[in-house]
């Protein structure tokens, strides 16, 4: 009983004692300084990169700007992955005197067997690497990719970012991007098909939107050309159908469309051409027996 009650006293000078808090204090002190040194290095490396890709235009190496995005933000995030990591570990040894080496190298073989079971992880970073490698989109580009649609926002090793022009911030694994539809690398082709009723004439038709389409890009600066009449498309039961192609800035096709039917329809209804409506027959009884009559007599 004696021996429990000495290393009771004993424990509790020890927890009680100056020499255990001037430990925590002082481990304290240290996690604080390697973190704070961490933060100012992480800051201060961001800095100078987004420093070199502002002078990117005085050097010989001349990137587009899609891609200066994409770099950016994946070398920052790099850096801060690598800072952080050389933090814990020196906090690791130097502050809870753990054997890092033997650390690292059970690690390794815990790394070995844990790979087994994480493949998608590792997937997903081989396929980030060749999409910022292969340049295959950007950020600031607007694609569509495993049945999403929307604006890149982040390209990382593991996930990419693709913001909905509705809102929503979709979080895709790289693992999961096996086709990727890029509207943003080429210009767009805006295509307008505009229903014209029986009774318009085509050639009077043409004339009209031919004489809006030249007003158009100086009025909308995403419209690059002059949209071009290909001419009847279709011949539908109560209309026929003008197709109408314009050129337009990456990704700015359908407002190009948008626009393209606002300022037809406006001037089409100006000139007394409107948009044709579904037409329906109707026959009485009477009027369908005489239709019969008629017929017979006909074949007669």
């Amino acid at each position: 009983m004696d021996e429990v009650n000495e290393e009771m006293i004993n424990f509790w000078e020890y927890i009680t004692g100056p020499e255990l808090w001037a430990t925590i204090a002082t481990g304290l002190i240290r996690v604080l300084i390697i973190v704070l040194l961490a933060y100012i290095v992480v800051r201060v490396t961001r800095k100078l990169i987004y420093r070199v890709f502002q002078n990117r235009q005085k050097g010989p190496i001349r990137i587009s700007e899609r891609r200066e995005k994409t770099l950016k933000k994946l070398a920052s995030n790099v850096v801060a992955y690598i800072v952080y990591f050389i933090a814990i570990i020196m906090i690791l040894d130097n502050v809870l005197g753990f054997q890092v080496g033997a650390l690292l190298a059970g690690a390794g073989v815990a790394g070995l067997a844990i790979g087994f079971g994480a493949q998608n992880l590792v997937r997903d970073v081989i396929t980030g690497f060749f999409i910022i490698f292969e340049d295959q989109f950007s950020v600031g580009d607007y694609i569509y990719v495993a049945g999403i649609e929307g604006f890149v926002e982040e390209i990382g090793l593991r996930t990419t970012k693709v913001l909905s022009w509705t809102g929503e911030m979709n979080v895709v694994p790289n693992g999961d991007i096996t086709q990727v539809t890029n509207y943003s690398v080429n210009n767009g082709l805006a295509l307008v098909d505009i229903n014209i009723p029986y009774e318009s004439s085509v050639d009077e038709a043409e004339k009209i939107i031919n004489k809006v389409a030249a007003t158009l890009p100086e009025k909308y600066d995403f419209i690059l050309s002059i949209p071009e009449v290909i001419g009847v498309q279709d011949l539908e039961v109560s209309h026929y159908t003008i197709r109408v192609i314009a050129d337009t800035k990456p990704g700015y096709q359908w407002a190009g469309g948008r626009n393209i039917r606002k300022e037809m329809q406006d001037e089409l209804y100006k000139s007394g051409i409107e948009l044709p409506a579904p037409r329906v027959v109707m026959y009485s009884k009477d009027e369908e027996n005489k239709i019969r009559e008629q017929n017979r007599e006909r074949e007669q």
